[in-house]
Formats: C-alpha cells, sequence, structure tokens
C-alpha cells in the first residue's frame, strides 16, 4: 500500500515483498514501513514462509498477518512522528528486480527467460475510511476513526506472534546494531527477542541454517 502517487515527497508505505526465492529453498517474505518520506529509515523483517506462495493463494492483511496467523506488530509511538504512516493509501500489485540484494546479496540474479511474471490477488477486503484521492486529506476522520485508532492485539494473538516470530523470522531491523547503531525510536526497548538475532540483525538459527545445519521445513501446526 502507499500513497507516492499523491503525496510525492512525503509518502506513507506498508509492504509485503515476496524475495526472489532459489529452487529447493524456503520462501521468503519481507515486511516494510514507511511514512512521511522516510525511506532513509528502512524498517524490513523478514520471514521464512511454510508454504510455497506460488502454489495457491493465502490471506495477507496489514495489521500484519499470514493466513490469520498474527507476524508483526507496529505500535505508534510518539517519537516516531510522522514516520507512522497516516495518511490515505492505495493497494498495489508491482514486480521488480530485486536481485542485486534479495537472493544472497545479490549471488543469484533474476532469470527473465522464464518470463512473463504474473502477479494476482483476489477477494480483497478493506476496513478503512474511503477517500477521494483529489481531496488531499491526512488523516482518517468520522466515527470509524475512533474504531480504528482503538484496535489492539489480543493477549493471545501476541502468543501466538511471538511463536511465529521465534521460528520464522530471520531478520529484525530492530535488532540491526551495524546498520543503526542507535536505534529508530521505536526500537528503544528491551525485548526478549534481542537474545535470537545478531548484531547484523539476523537470526541466529538462521546463520547456522547458512553455515551448514539442516533443518526441517516446519508446518503451520508445528509452529503454532
Amino acid at each position: 500500500m502507499s500513497n507516492g502517487d499523491v503525496f510525492e515527497k512525503s509518502h506513507d508505505e506498508l509492504d509485503f515483498e515476496f524475495l526472489g526465492n532459489i529452487r529447493g529453498r524456503e520462501w521468503r517474505v519481507q515486511t516494510n514501513v514507511y511514512g512521511n518520506g522516510s525511506t532513509a529509515v528502512g524498517r524490513e523483517e523478514r520471514y521464512q514462509l511454510w508454504f510455497d506462495p506460488t502454489e495457491d493463494y493465502h490471506q495477507y492483511s496489514i495489521l500484519f498477518y499470514i493466513d490469520s496467523i498474527p507476524i508483526r506488530e507496529v505500535v505508534r509511538t510518539q517519537a516516531m512522528g510522522g514516520d507512522f504512516p497516516s495518511k490515505p493509501m492505495s493497494l498495489y500489485a508491482t514486480i521488480w528486480d530485486g536481485s542485486t540484494w534479495a537472493t544472497s546479496g545479490g549471488r543469484y540474479k533474476v532469470n527473465y527467460k522464464l518470463a512473463p511474471y504474473v502477479a494476482k490477488f483476489a477477494d480483497l477486503i478493506l476496513h478503512g475510511c474511503a477517500v477521494d484521492p483529489s481531496d488531499h486529506k491526512t488523516a482518517c476522520q468520522g466515527s470509524d476513526a475512533v474504531l480504528y485508532d482503538a484496535i489492539t492485539m489480543s493477549a493471545d494473538h501476541q502468543t501466538t506472534m511471538a511463536k511465529f516470530r521465534k521460528k520464522h523470522m530471520t531478520y529484525s531491523y530492530c535488532h540491526d546494531r551495524i546498520r543503526y547503531p542507535t536505534p529508530p525510536p521505536e526500537c528503544m526497548f528491551v525485548s526478549p527477542e534481542s537474545q535470537n538475532f545478531l548484531a547484523s540483525g539476523e537470526a541466529k538459527f538462521n546463520y547456522r541454517h547458512r553455515r551448514g545445519r539442516r533443518y526441517g521445513r516446519s508446518s503451520v501446526d508445528a509452529v503454532l
């Protein structure tokens, strides 16, 4: 979701990004958040998927869920200021070449002989304030605004999310001390997650995996 066509210098963006796949390996998805044109601060998190997203449709939603499993919560803090997305956005599906970094740091390039590439989505549901892009509104207004501001994640969903992240999250910008010696403001907290990550922000289990240990593909039942 983005509004870059309306707010060219101060756009907001919420991303689900499916990274290039190497045959026989797990698929990875990356989420990212930009607010008010803050593209210099990437808020990426990456996760291994327990399925092949090209074989069938799955449910992806923001708040960040995959097949009703919560994977990420971005809590608005005062210190974030305008970096928290707040303006009307539209939904886009795009395909672009990220093989300079997305597949093992650019080791594997896109194979254009396999084109055409097609992205599809179906059964789209939008919960929010409908707006006319020409109005250039900067906030959700009316009675619905109070409802959406009050949405919180239940304790059960918090537990489910923690299990998912421990099992499947391979990178988090909040734990990347090389890239961000001073963490972004929303990351200034002591999290039990931090013990699972290297200073590079990479999950320790993923580092061991790449160093040669073999881990079985997890099913969703095994995760939860």
